[in-house]
């Protein structure tokens, strides 16, 4: 049983994966987009079914206007990088709602959310920008297929544990798939997470860059999100993203990197 256990894995991680056009690093990919992507869609128009989608205010259009921005610096830079057909399947959507909550999320496939909460810590269109190169970023780099390929790892290292446990006692057992399932999730599934964070906020920085927009925006957005949230978040490695602070460290020093690949799209800043 371990044996053909270590067999399924081995041959899972061989089959599937796949390659993120902007790290051109190997991501798991183990469930196709061909599926996420139309559950993802259905499950978008649910969420808008269920709540107050803000439509033709200042806002909305400007929600709408920028993520356009945006998608068509990822639809240059893929080009520019070989991948032109990259984002034929995605349906790009970007709606504003009415919530007092601080978030931004998108979808697998490129439906985006902001709520109106967000937009007092974005500031400005750039800040905007920046908050949805993120989000957009999220998208592109397929971190929901990836998330839900971690999730079946998961599982797999589950009954993994399972079976060499059989041998002992039922309490001992229970204990070590207690210790598996708190092991897995702070040492694997929350970096898991947080490296997906970093990694949008290094693409995005350079998508709202080549879109137009001064990347020095997005630390500002970080260092605004720091001071509302000063002692209300979680240590971060019990954490699905990067504290305010590794975020602002990282960001400033992405900063060169993201304005040198806008350059070469003719775009500069002082």
């Amino acid at each position: 049983m371990k044996n053909h256990l270590k067999f399924l894995l081995l041959f899972v991680l061989i089959i599937s994966c796949a390659k993120n056009p902007f790290t051109g690093k190997s991501t798991m990919a183990f469930v196709p987009n061909s599926q996420i992507f139309p559950s993802a869609f259905q499950q978008y128009n649910q969420f808008l079914s269920e709540n107050k989608v803000i439509k033709g205010t200042t806002d909305a259009k400007r929600i709408e206007t920028i993520g356009s921005k945006i998608k068509t610096a990822a639809e240059r830079y893929l080009t520019a990088n070989g991948k032109p057909d990259y984002l034929k399947d995605y349906q790009w959507e970007y709606k504003l709602i009415e919530s007092k909550e601080l978030n931004a999320w998108c979808m697998p496939g490129g439906k985006i959310v902001f709520y109106t909460g967000i937009l007092p810590v974005c500031k400005d269109d750039a800040g905007i920008a920046a908050v949805m190169g993120h989000e957009v970023a999220h998208a592109l780099a397929n971190h929901g297929q990836q998330r839900m390929s971690a999730g079946l790892l998961q599982q797999i290292g589950a009954v993994g544990a399972a079976v060499a446990a059989e041998k002992y006692t039922p309490k001992y057992q229970n204990e070590a798939m207690q210790a598996y399932g708190a092991g897995s999730q702070v040492l694997g599934v929350l970096p898991f997470s947080r490296s997906h964070e970093s990694e949008a906020d290094m693409i995005g920085l350079t998508l709202m860059a080549i879109a137009g927009y001064d990347p020095i925006n997005a630390v500002k957005v970080w260092e605004r999100m720091s001071e509302l949230s000063k002692g209300k978040t979680p240590p971060e490695f019990l954490s699905t993203h990067p504290s305010n602070e590794t975020r602002i460290k990282e960001l400033t020093a992405l900063l060169p990197q993201a304005k040198a690949e806008a350059a070469k799209f003719g775009v500069t800043f002082k």
